[in-house]
């Protein structure tokens, strides 16, 4: 325990006094120990298990219980989640909202956000509903989520629009033809999908600057660089305009480690470091003046490279911001 030792430290040094030291030693010895996260891992992960054993059960015993009754069953769970998610909502905010650790509706919306999707999978698979219109099986959980996420300040269900969000944008742009003939790269989805990973920035940045719903803006600018970021890398590795895809990877790994240092985030600044370096490497070593290069100059790069990471991370605080 690192409490004694410490206290011991600053008691000797006339920095707390004695009786205080003891207060704080017996309240640390006393204190309850707090399991809230570990219950809530377990509330999520059990959601998610629900769905995966729910899912299966249909599948391999769609025959025997009869599809009315399984969908009852579903729609019922569904509004029943979304019931008590909504019996317990709290006022709406632009803020972020307080959660109550006594209620479970953020874990009741989450599982019906799950049932949805086995609803809708479960419709299209028996009744085909939606025929080939699949941009709509994207679509219509895309707005639920989103309308969901914002009216209940949940982040796990903003993970879950935005997902739907972009499987939409991808099944929109991909003819079905690309998925029959199993190719997916061409140059319309490498740069649609930059052009997401961009917008969703862009939403992240207003969100933030607006504060509208600010804290929303990590999510929004998580997914989007990530997604900008392994587009960009695809297109300067699979096309021949090189170049232009390695400067729209400068720009963005610009603006990650600018974002980074303004927010004092690792997360962003790790991206815009490590995604920069791929691109730089790959850039310089594809070419053909490239292949002849005598293995030691591969090995002084990379040992340099190596080097500077560990540069980097030794005075990853200083170049954050942070202080020691």
């Amino acid at each position: 325990m690192k409490y004694p030792a410490l206290l011991k430290t600053l008691t000797e040094n006339g920095i707390i006094p004695e009786e205080q030291s003891a207060k704080i030693l017996e309240y640390e010895k006393t204190k309850p120990f707090s399991i809230h996260w570990e219950l809530r891992t377990f509330l999520y992960a059990g959601i998610v298990l629900l769905g995966t054993g729910l899912g299966t059960v249909i599948y391999e015993n769609i025959d025997s219980f009869g599809h009315t009754v399984l969908l009852s069953l579903i729609v019922v769970a569904f509004l029943g989640c979304l019931w008590y998610a909504f019996k317990y909502r709290k006022p709406f905010s632009w803020k972020e909202v307080a959660t109550g650790g006594d209620k479970l509706d953020d874990f009741a919306l989450l599982a019906a956000c799950v049932l949805f999707l086995t609803l809708e999978g479960y419709l299209q698979y028996q009744y085909n509903i939606f025929g080939t219109r699949y941009g709509l099986v994207t679509f219509l959980p895309a707005v639920l989520f989103f309308f969901l996420a914002y009216r209940f300040d949940h982040r796990a269900v903003l993970s879950m629009a935005i997902t739907a969000f972009s499987s939409w944008v991808g099944v929109n742009i991909a003819p079905i033809k690309l998925w029959q003939q199993k190719n997916f790269t061409t140059v319309d989805i490498t740069n649609i999908s930059i052009l997401l990973g961009v917008a969703l920035m862009t939403v992240g940045f207003i969100s933030g600057y607006k504060k509208l719903k600010a804290h929303f803006a990590f999510t929004y600018l998580i997914f989007g660089s990530n997604i900008a970021f392994v587009a960009g890398l695809a297109g300067l590795i699979q096309f021949d305009t090189k170049l232009m895809y390695l400067l729209l990877l400068a720009a963005l790994s610009f603006a990650s480690i600018w974002y980074g240092r303004k927010m004092q985030s690792y997360v962003f600044l790790l991206m815009g470091v490590l995604y920069g370096y791929v691109a730089f490497t790959y850039f310089i070593f594809y070419r053909e003046w490239a292949q002849g290069l005598d293995f030691t100059i591969y090995t002084l790069y990379y040992m340099a490279s190596a080097v500077a990471i560990v540069f980097f991370l030794i005075n990853i605080k200083q170049i954050i911001g942070l202080k020691k």
